[in-house]
Protein backbone atom coordinates (compact mmCIF):
# COMPACT_ATOMS: atom_id res chain seq x y z
CA UNK A 1 0.00 0.00 0.00
CA UNK A 2 1.61 3.25 -1.08
CA UNK A 3 0.66 6.51 0.52
CA UNK A 4 1.50 9.72 -1.29
CA UNK A 5 2.97 12.44 0.81
CA UNK A 6 1.34 15.81 0.19
CA UNK A 7 3.59 18.49 -1.17
CA UNK A 8 3.66 21.91 0.40
CA UNK A 9 4.97 25.15 -0.96
CA UNK A 10 6.12 27.66 1.62
CA UNK A 11 6.05 31.27 0.49
CA UNK A 12 7.62 33.99 2.61
CA UNK A 13 5.26 36.96 2.43
CA UNK A 14 7.01 39.10 5.01
CA UNK A 15 7.80 42.56 3.63
CA UNK A 16 11.25 42.70 5.23
CA UNK A 17 14.40 40.61 5.15
CA UNK A 18 15.87 39.26 8.41
CA UNK A 19 18.25 42.25 8.53
CA UNK A 20 15.30 44.70 8.39
CA UNK A 21 15.77 45.86 4.80
CA UNK A 22 12.75 45.86 2.46
CA UNK A 23 12.38 42.62 0.53
CA UNK A 24 12.10 42.55 -3.26
CA UNK A 25 8.67 41.34 -4.37
CA UNK A 26 8.32 38.68 -7.04
CA UNK A 27 6.36 39.62 -10.19
CA UNK A 28 3.42 37.52 -8.98
CA UNK A 29 3.41 39.29 -5.59
CA UNK A 30 3.60 42.70 -7.31
CA UNK A 31 0.58 41.77 -9.46
CA UNK A 32 -1.40 40.58 -6.41
CA UNK A 33 -0.55 43.78 -4.54
CA UNK A 34 -1.71 45.93 -7.48
CA UNK A 35 -5.02 44.02 -7.69
CA UNK A 36 -5.56 44.42 -3.95
CA UNK A 37 -4.82 48.16 -4.16
CA UNK A 38 -7.28 48.58 -7.07
CA UNK A 39 -10.00 46.67 -5.18
CA UNK A 40 -9.45 48.84 -2.11
CA UNK A 41 -9.64 52.00 -4.22
CA UNK A 42 -12.94 50.87 -5.76
CA UNK A 43 -14.37 50.06 -2.32
CA UNK A 44 -13.26 53.44 -0.94
CA UNK A 45 -14.77 55.30 -3.90
CA UNK A 46 -18.08 53.44 -3.47
CA UNK A 47 -18.14 54.18 0.25
CA UNK A 48 -17.43 57.88 -0.37
CA UNK A 49 -20.15 58.04 -3.02
CA UNK A 50 -22.70 56.44 -0.70
CA UNK A 51 -21.78 58.70 2.21
CA UNK A 52 -21.98 61.83 0.05
CA UNK A 53 -25.41 60.77 -1.24
CA UNK A 54 -26.63 60.18 2.30
CA UNK A 55 -25.18 63.50 3.43
CA UNK A 56 -26.82 65.46 0.62
CA UNK A 57 -30.28 63.96 1.28
CA UNK A 58 -30.50 64.77 4.96
CA UNK A 59 -28.80 67.30 7.14
CA UNK A 60 -27.06 65.48 9.98
CA UNK A 61 -28.64 66.20 13.35
CA UNK A 62 -26.39 67.10 16.21
CA UNK A 63 -27.39 65.64 19.54
CA UNK A 64 -26.07 66.95 22.79
CA UNK A 65 -23.62 64.58 24.37
CA UNK A 66 -25.05 63.38 27.67
CA UNK A 67 -22.82 63.62 30.71
CA UNK A 68 -23.56 59.98 31.52
CA UNK A 69 -24.41 57.42 28.85
CA UNK A 70 -27.93 56.10 29.01
CA UNK A 71 -28.38 52.35 29.49
CA UNK A 72 -28.77 50.50 26.24
CA UNK A 73 -31.37 47.76 26.44
CA UNK A 74 -31.30 45.40 23.53
CA UNK A 75 -34.63 43.97 22.48
CA UNK A 76 -35.26 40.33 23.27
CA UNK A 77 -34.10 38.16 20.42
CA UNK A 78 -36.18 35.36 19.07
CA UNK A 79 -34.99 31.96 20.13
CA UNK A 80 -32.42 31.05 22.73
CA UNK A 81 -29.95 33.88 23.52
CA UNK A 82 -27.26 31.27 24.16
CA UNK A 83 -27.37 30.39 20.46
CA UNK A 84 -25.68 33.72 19.73
CA UNK A 85 -21.99 33.27 20.60
CA UNK A 86 -21.53 37.05 20.85
CA UNK A 87 -24.32 37.59 23.38
CA UNK A 88 -23.71 38.74 26.93
CA UNK A 89 -25.36 35.58 28.26
CA UNK A 90 -22.93 33.41 26.28
CA UNK A 91 -20.03 35.36 27.72
CA UNK A 92 -21.12 35.00 31.33
CA UNK A 93 -22.00 31.33 30.83
CA UNK A 94 -18.52 30.74 29.44
CA UNK A 95 -16.88 32.48 32.39
CA UNK A 96 -19.15 30.69 34.85
CA UNK A 97 -18.31 27.30 33.32
CA UNK A 98 -14.61 28.05 33.86
CA UNK A 99 -15.33 28.83 37.51
CA UNK A 100 -17.52 25.73 37.90
CA UNK A 101 -14.84 23.51 36.39
CA UNK A 102 -12.27 24.99 38.78
CA UNK A 103 -14.59 24.19 41.67
CA UNK A 104 -14.95 20.57 40.57
CA UNK A 105 -18.59 21.07 39.60
CA UNK A 106 -17.90 19.92 36.03
CA UNK A 107 -15.57 17.22 34.77
CA UNK A 108 -12.61 18.19 32.60
CA UNK A 109 -13.70 17.80 28.96
CA UNK A 110 -10.64 15.74 28.00
CA UNK A 111 -9.76 13.72 31.09
CA UNK A 112 -13.27 13.42 32.48
CA UNK A 113 -11.90 14.02 35.99
CA UNK A 114 -13.11 16.69 38.39
CA UNK A 115 -10.50 18.71 40.24
CA UNK A 116 -10.68 21.67 42.60
CA UNK A 117 -8.43 24.68 42.01
CA UNK A 118 -9.56 27.39 44.43
CA UNK A 119 -7.17 30.06 43.18
CA UNK A 120 -8.43 29.78 39.61
CA UNK A 121 -12.04 29.53 40.76
CA UNK A 122 -11.65 32.74 42.77
CA UNK A 123 -10.23 34.48 39.71
CA UNK A 124 -13.24 33.57 37.53
CA UNK A 125 -15.72 34.44 40.27
CA UNK A 126 -14.01 37.82 40.71
CA UNK A 127 -14.20 38.44 36.94
CA UNK A 128 -17.94 37.72 36.99
CA UNK A 129 -18.35 39.99 40.03
CA UNK A 130 -16.52 42.78 38.24
CA UNK A 131 -18.80 42.35 35.21
CA UNK A 132 -21.83 42.52 37.49
CA UNK A 133 -20.61 45.81 39.00
CA UNK A 134 -19.59 47.39 35.69
CA UNK A 135 -22.84 46.47 33.90
CA UNK A 136 -25.24 47.28 36.76
CA UNK A 137 -28.25 49.12 35.32
CA UNK A 138 -27.33 48.28 31.71
CA UNK A 139 -28.59 44.69 31.50
CA UNK A 140 -31.99 43.40 30.57
CA UNK A 141 -33.82 41.53 33.36
CA UNK A 142 -32.88 38.06 32.07
CA UNK A 143 -29.18 38.91 31.86
CA UNK A 144 -29.14 40.53 35.31
CA UNK A 145 -31.00 37.63 36.94
CA UNK A 146 -28.78 35.01 35.25
CA UNK A 147 -25.58 36.78 36.29
CA UNK A 148 -26.83 37.25 39.85
CA UNK A 149 -27.87 33.61 40.28
CA UNK A 150 -24.66 32.26 38.72
CA UNK A 151 -22.57 34.39 41.03
CA UNK A 152 -24.57 33.35 44.09
CA UNK A 153 -24.20 29.65 43.26
CA UNK A 154 -20.49 29.91 42.52
CA UNK A 155 -19.78 31.98 45.62
CA UNK A 156 -21.65 29.51 47.82
CA UNK A 157 -19.69 26.60 46.35
CA UNK A 158 -16.41 28.49 46.85
CA UNK A 159 -17.27 29.30 50.47
CA UNK A 160 -18.16 25.66 51.11
CA UNK A 161 -14.66 24.65 50.00
CA UNK A 162 -12.80 27.36 51.88
CA UNK A 163 -14.70 26.88 55.14
CA UNK A 164 -14.64 23.08 55.04
CA UNK A 165 -12.49 21.35 57.66
CA UNK A 166 -9.19 19.98 56.49
CA UNK A 167 -9.52 16.59 54.82
CA UNK A 168 -8.96 13.46 56.86
CA UNK A 169 -5.39 12.20 56.80
CA UNK A 170 -4.52 9.60 54.22
CA UNK A 171 -4.39 5.93 55.19
CA UNK A 172 -0.60 6.01 54.93
CA UNK A 173 1.84 8.71 55.89
CA UNK A 174 5.38 9.36 54.75
CA UNK A 175 6.71 7.78 57.94
CA UNK A 176 4.88 4.57 57.08
CA UNK A 177 6.68 4.42 53.76
CA UNK A 178 10.16 5.34 55.04
CA UNK A 179 9.89 3.21 58.15
CA UNK A 180 9.57 6.11 60.59
CA UNK A 181 12.84 7.79 59.60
Amino acid sequence: MSEEQPTFKVVDRRPFNPDGSPRELSPQEKEEAERAAQAAAVENAAAKAMSSQAGSKAEPRRRPVPSRPEPQHTPAHEGDPLDDPASFLSLIMSLASNAAASLGMMPHPVTGESAVDLKTAKHWIDVLGMLEQKTRGNLDPQEAQTLESLLADLRMQYVSFTSAPTPAPAKFSASDITGGK
